[in-house]
C-alpha cells in the first residue's frame, strides 16, 4: 500500500499538479478503501497517515526497500540451495563494501536487479509462506 501510494503520489508531481494537503488525504483515503475495506473502521484521522510516514519524505523509499530485500533474499537462497561458489560470491560481495555502484556489486555476486528475476522468487517466497501460515492456521 505504502508503495502504491509512493507511486500515485509521484506520479501527480510529474503532471505538475500540486500535492495539496486534501489531495494527499483523498489518495491516502482511497487505498485505505481499497486494502482494508469493511474489515477495519477507517477514522478520518487515518487520511493523514501517510504525512507522518517517513518513508515518503525520501523518493522511492519504499520502492528501494523492497528491492533491497529482494536482492538479499536471492543472496541468501543461493547460499542455502548450496550453489557452486555461492558462498565465495557473496563473500566478495561483503568485502566490497561500497567500492562499486551496488547493481554491479550485486551483478557480480550473481543477483542481477536490472531482471524481474529477484523480484519474482522473493515474491514466490512470500506466497509460500502465506500459504503455510494458512494452513497453520486452519
Amino acid at each position: 500500500m505504502f508503495a502504491e501510494f509512493e507511486k500515485i503520489i509521484h506520479a501527480i508531481e510529474e503532471r505538475g499538479e500540486g500535492l495539496t494537503l486534501d489531495l494527499l488525504k483523498s489518495e491516502y483515503r482511497k487505498l485505505l478503501e481499497t486494502y482494508f475495506g469493511g474489515a477495519v473502521v477507517l477514522d478520518a484521522q487515518l487520511d493523514l497517515e501517510g504525512l507522518r510516514i517517513p518513508h515518503f519524505y525520501s523518493a522511492f523509499y519504499v520502492y528501494k526497500y523492497a528491492t533491497g530485500i529482494s536482492a538479499a533474499v536471492a543472496l541468501a537462497q543461493a547460499v542455502l540451495a548450496k550453489e557452486p561458489g555461492a558462498v565465495e560470491k557473496y563473500l566478495a560481495f561483503l568485502k566490497s563494501g561500497g567500492s562499486r555502484f551496488p547493481l554491479e556489486t550485486l551483478r557480480t555476486a550473481g543477483v542481477d536487479m536490472a531482471t524481474p528475476t529477484p523480484v519474482e522468487r522473493t515474491l514466490r517466497l512470500f506466497e509460500t509462506r502465506v500459504e503455510e501460515l494458512e494452513a497453520l492456521l486452519v
